[in-house]
């Protein structure tokens, strides 16, 4: 990363990675879902990788709207 970027670019950049997280999120919280019945094991991996897809999006989220409302996300649900 020698590149030069304006703060344009630098927010166009940072709003990719906030739209990649939230995909990101949402194929893993899928996943978890339905690998429930199946594979208990599979699908707390996957809900750890939903959360940390959402630490990721929330952050990001904060670099572009700082102070905004908490994003509202049906979060994942934990498989015990």
């Amino acid at each position: 990363m020698t590149d030069v970027v304006d703060a344009d670019e630098l927010l166009r950049r940072i709003q990719r990675g906030r739209d990649r997280a939230a995909e990101g999120e949402r194929l893993w919280a899928d996943r978890a879902r339905t690998l429930t019945a199946e594979d208990p094991e599979g699908a707390r991996e996957a809900a750890v990788r939903a959360r940390a897809y959402e630490a990721v999006l929330r952050v990001l989220e904060e670099i572009v709207q700082p102070g905004g409302p908490p994003l509202t996300a049906e979060g994942v649900r934990r498989v015990t």
